[in-house]
């Protein structure tokens, strides 16, 4: 089986940073690194971390350049060959779901990927893997909660494009499907993402903010010139639609 470098990464997370890091260290089975990319805390995030410390196997803490720069901080320093990032807002679902995972983990493919169950105030919602596909042309199919990528993958990529604030985990499986990467897909619960992470705000400057860089990972990624003219029109169409919407329901 497989060696897991699991990947947290958080910035002033007491609130849920302990739920984290014991959804990982209470795991059953399987070869599991640890890795917690802290981006220089100011409340009680680090007391709370240096409290695992002897069980951690890798933590840092020191100014990043946003999300994405600690992520690949996260990947320089990790291991296994395979990546799952669990952020300081995600927690996995019960502590067998890595040995489980890993049962399914045994055709080398780039991707494995797993649903996640999606947290808000008032329901659990559970997020279905998409197969790579025409769908994966406008929305990401997987939520990077739920996946375990090939360290090997993130070297060929680059990584994740650092100038992404919201979408770069789009940018980077849209990339893959590209490059034709492999994804297995098992329904199976592997995590839960609670909605308070910058990529769930439902506020229209964020949500702008948020389909701006969809809408840049689509022309900067276009696999033809028939696909830009697409986009263009898509995201012409899609954005008043989606800011209508937002008017309505808030």
């Amino acid at each position: 089986m497989p060696k897991i470098s699991i990947i947290t990464v958080c910035f002033n997370a007491e609130k849920y940073i302990e739920q984290t890091i014991k959804s990982v260290l209470d795991q059953k089975n399987g070869d599991i690194e640890y890795i917690v990319i802290d981006g220089a805390s100011t409340d009680k995030t680090l007391n709370i971390i240096r409290q695992y410390d002897s069980k951690i196997t890798k933590w840092i803490s020191e100014p990043d350049n946003g999300i994405a720069d600690a992520m690949n901080k996260g990947i320089k320093l990790a291991t296994g060959e395979y990546l799952l990032f669990l952020h300081a807002d995600d927690y996995l679902a019960d502590c067998n779901v890595i040995s489980n995972a890993l049962c399914y983990m045994e055709s080398d493919a780039d991707i494995y990927a797993f649903d996640v169950i999606y947290q808000t105030k008032d329901d659990n919602i559970r997020k279905a893997t998409i197969p790579f596909g025409v769908r994966t042309y406008f929305k990401t199919p997987v939520m990077h909660q739920g996946a375990f990528c090939k360290k090997e993958l993130f070297d060929q990529l680059g990584g994740f494009n650092e100038s992404f604030k919201i979408a770069m985990d789009y940018d980077f499986f849209f990339r893959a499907f590209q490059q034709n990467a492999t994804m297995e897909i098992q329904h199976q619960v592997l995590s839960v993402m609670r909605d308070t992470g910058i990529s769930s705000r439902q506020d229209w400057p964020n949500l702008k903010q948020r389909f701006a860089e969809e809408k840049r990972v689509h022309l900067e990624n276009t696999p033809s010139p028939f696909m830009g003219a697409l986009y263009r029109v898509y995201w012409m169409l899609y954005l008043p639609y989606r800011k209508l919407k937002n008017i309505v329901v808030h």
